[in-house]
């Protein structure tokens, strides 16, 4: 922790002076509004009693959008799920506890089964003051404005032969700069970005993925029932996250309690459907997909980026069970594929955190099994075979659902390493902005989990020498292929959404430094 201090602190002041006198401006201008906002909040805040995840996840997003554009747009350092710690601090002053990190450590206790994660604490909601009357920022930048800054930069030749980009105004949904706007290309890794708006919109912020032990009547036959959760873990230290190790002691003390000291032991994935290996083939960026898996099947000690993976997560998951159980005295036949009758007593379960969580860690480290995890799950709310067409389908219906531009999208899956699929930098930017639109706060944590310039996720190592903890952005890679979508706040306070997209791309290097030179001057940009 000391060396990590140590490296970011440089970076942290040169942050800090660059923007600290527009952060004084923006304090001052904002302070009666944020008073106001107290005010108002206290009797809410005493009402309240067992607040949901949603509604801490909209106080979450709304906080980090519109603070950003007014008190903490400099404010960092960033907590681990990349939202402020000065969000935190700021709602301890409104007698709210706060974060991002689903950490368990403060809130009250979900609705959900004893010993499941708590939700998500935050901030209260201030992004309606945005574009209402009290909003002291200024108008929106004017597109011509945006052309001139943005034009020659995206006709850097590092951006291939095909590029296209939007630029939208969150706060009234209205684009202000398009250049191929609506014209599909290969997306990449913002195609994330869309499974986390489906994902969400079709399962809600508080859904958790549960994994249980079931025990059929007779038989002693044992059924490790996975239930999509490719956080479940593992490890001796689970953190947050669902423990296989836990549903092991659990299932053991029901076991011997019943007596036995013996079972059959099988596994089913039969949640999903269809080809476990995606169309790319064996690969370190994504395990093959299936309903049980323990720490995404990586074989080594990793949590997030490319790592070589067990050619069966789930066989492998439930031999990590078996020896689990052995050390609690529990023998087990090696473990087979079955599936789970309805007369099957579940013995134990464990349950991921809400999807709140899920969704900011695929999108701060790109984690594609989760994404592909969020895929399936949104194919089997719609009813669809939960495979990678049924979950395309899905996704594009729950897209369509929510009133935007799929005209020209296509999903082949749910990660992105699928070079058929496409979305337009019209589709991207609507989804930024359906996400801070305040009347779908369960949307919230496609904003919240994006990379933070700077500071999180894909975006550690880039923005130190330009917009470093103001521009948050998913990023985008494939060979040919350099994409960025995301939200800034501009030089007048106006968040505002963007996507860039560049294909036949030849220096992956350059391409990407081009994309950070264009969001860098959006956020220094008035544009009026």
């Amino acid at each position: 922790m000391t060396r990590v201090a140590n490296a970011v602190r440089p970076r942290l002041a040169r942050a800090a002076g660059a923007v600290r006198p527009r952060l004084a401006r923006a304090t001052a201008a904002a302070k009666p509004r944020v008073t106001r906002i107290a005010r108002a909040a206290k009797p809410q805040v005493a009402r309240i009693t067992r607040p949901k995840t949603w509604q801490y996840t909209a106080g979450a997003a709304t906080a980090g959008l519109a603070l950003a554009g007014a008190v903490v747009t400099a404010a960092g350092p960033w907590d681990s799920s990349g939202q402020r710690t000065a969000e935190r601090d700021r709602a301890v002053a409104l007698e709210h506890t706060g974060g991002a990190d689903h950490d368990g450590s403060t809130g009250t206790s979900s609705d959900t089964a004893g010993g499941a994660p708590r939700p998500a604490p935050s901030a209260a909601s201030v992004l309606a003051g945005l574009g209402g009357a009290t909003n002291r920022a200024k108008t929106a930048p004017t597109g011509p404005a945006l052309a001139e800054v943005l034009n020659p930069l995206l006709k850097d030749a590092a951006l291939g032969s095909r590029r296209t980009a939007a630029v939208v105004d969150v706060a009234t949904g209205r684009r202000l700069y398009g250049t191929g706007a609506e014209e599909a290309l290969t997306p990449a890794s913002t195609t994330k970005i869309a499974t986390a708006v489906a994902a969400l919109s079709a399962l809600g912020a508080d859904h958790r993925l549960t994994t249980r032990a079931a025990l059929e009547p007779d038989t002693n036959e044992l059924v490790l029932v996975g239930g999509g959760d490719p956080t479940l873990t593992a490890h001796e230290d689970a953190g947050d996250w669902a423990s296989l190790r836990t549903l092991a002691d659990d299932t053991a003390a029901a076991l011997k309690q019943r007596d036995i000291s013996e079972v059959t032991l099988s596994y089913d994935t039969t949640l999903y459907a269809g080809p476990e290996l995606h169309p790319i083939g064996v690969n370190d960026n994504l395990a093959p997909v299936s309903a049980l898996m323990a720490d995404e099947a990586r074989t080594d000690d990793s949590a997030s980026g490319p790592a070589p993976r067990v050619p069966d997560p789930a066989a492998d998951a439930a031999r990590t069970f078996a020896g689990l159980l052995k050390e609690h005295g529990i023998r087990t036949t090696s473990p087979g594929p079955s599936k789970a009758t309805g007369r099957a007593e579940s013995l134990a379960t464990v349950s991921s955190p809400p999807l709140s969580a899920l969704v900011e860690r695929m999108l701060t480290n790109s984690d594609n099994d989760i994404a592909e995890a969020l895929a399936r799950q949104t194919a089997v709310a719609a009813g669809e075979r939960a495979d990678f067409d049924g979950a395309g389908r899905a996704i594009g219906a729950r897209l369509k659902q929510l009133g935007l531009p799929v005209s020209g999208a296509g999903f082949k899956d749910g990660s992105g390493l699928n070079r058929g699929d496409r979305l337009t930098a019209d589709l991207l930017t609507s989804l930024l902005a359906k996400a801070g639109d305040p009347a779908h706060p369960q949307l919230r944590p496609a904003l919240t989990g994006l990379p933070v310039a700077g500071f999180t996720g894909t975006l550690t190592s880039r923005y130190t020498d330009g917009a470093a903890g103001i521009v948050r952005a998913k990023t985008g890679t494939l060979t040919g292929v350099n994409t960025l979508a995301g939200t800034v706040v501009d030089q007048s306070g106006r968040l505002l959404a963007f996507a860039f997209l560049a294909s036949n791309t030849t220096d992956p290097a350059a391409a990407q430094s081009a994309l950070d030179r264009t969001a860098t001057a959006l956020a220094a940009c008035g544009c009026r």
